[in-house]
């Protein structure tokens, strides 16, 4: 039988655990060959380890799979290059990134230090941003040379950014910051056959178990397991999914939606005085939804002013 990603080239970063580990794993599964990039520090960035890589490819190996380890910084945009460029050494292409790296460094907005800042926004922004750049340049170079080009590429974003989280003011502007780059992405790329699709998922990992509280039982494990994201994120990767791009897929365990965005609600001529807006914006926030809460749906119960949050 045909699998999916038979005889596809992928990279998927912060591939040596959790979500990343399951995208790596089941890729392979569908036949693909994988570099495994992981770094390999902790939850919040600090240190680095290849352990955690080579163990996720002798799991490829072992099941008759092909892979390869990378310990890359995808921040760093000549390491990103070097590690788009170890897939088209190894396998001759390139034709799925899955950018995945990430970690949390929480704190309200009032005691975040600007490392907490900058070292998070680089990680998840400029580490999406770094491989993106140079897989693209190649699907382009090999298409104004006349070859033939499949390209994949998924992000992954957040409920904390596409609906927002308190506490988490790095960590959800970058995850936003993700799904609008996977936009913009999709419409400058599809002239060359590769589609750019973005993932918010919700599961159990070793950055999320912490702040999930009480104990963890064997059926929460798996109805969060990390495994149902991989699953949306090796389609969107096949052929099958040509078609679809520029899509933010929210995942919570089996239940997959989209994520539809940001769009225009009501609309009112302004005065020209500030002083006169005041009734404007009320008429204005009265027709308007509420922001989402971190569902994805309406706030609903108490504790939310009428004017939405």
């Amino acid at each position: 039988m045909t699998k999916l990603c038979d005889g596809r080239v992928a990279v998927v970063t912060g591939a040596g655990r959790g979500i990343g580990r399951e995208h790596a794993l089941m890729l392979a599964e569908q036949g693909a060959r994988v570099i495994v990039n992981d770094l390999g520090g902790d939850e919040a960035g600090h240190g680095a380890d290849l352990t955690p890589a080579q163990q996720v490819v002798a799991e490829i190996e072992a099941m008759g799979g092909e892979a390869a380890v990378n310990g890359a910084n995808v921040a760093d945009f000549d390491a990103a290059g070097d590690m788009v460029q170890q897939a088209i050494d190894t396998w001759g292409r390139i034709d799925i990134l899955v950018n995945n790296a990430g970690i949390l460094r929480d704190r309200m907005v009032f005691s975040m230090s600007e490392d907490d800042w900058d070292t998070v926004i680089n990680v998840h922004l400029k580490g999406t941003f770094a491989p993106t750049h140079h897989a693209a340049v190649f699907w382009r170079e090999t298409t104004k040379a006349g070859g033939e080009t499949f390209g994949r590429v998924v992000n992954t974003s957040s409920p904390s950014g596409i609906y927002g989280n308190v506490g988490q003011t790095n960590y959800g502007a970058a995850k936003a910051g993700i799904a609008g780059f996977t936009v913009i992405a999709a419409q400058e790329l599809v002239k060359y056959g590769v589609t750019v699709n973005c993932l918010a998922p919700s599961a159990l990992s070793r950055l999320t178990e912490p702040l999930m509280g009480g104990e963890i039982t064997d059926e929460m494990r798996e109805s969060m397991s990390p495994r149902w994201i991989a699953l949306i994120a090796t389609w969107l990767c096949s052929a099958e999914a040509q078609s679809v791009t520029g899509r933010v897929f929210d995942i919570r365990g089996e239940k997959l939606g989209i994520a539809e965005g940001w769009h225009l609600g009501p609309t009112a001529s302004q005065p020209d005085d500030p002083a006169e807006l005041g009734s404007v914006v009320r008429g204005l926030m009265e027709e308007a939804r509420l922001n989402a809460a971190m569902s994805g749906r309406d706030h609903e119960g108490p504790g939310f002013p009428a004017q939405g949050i």
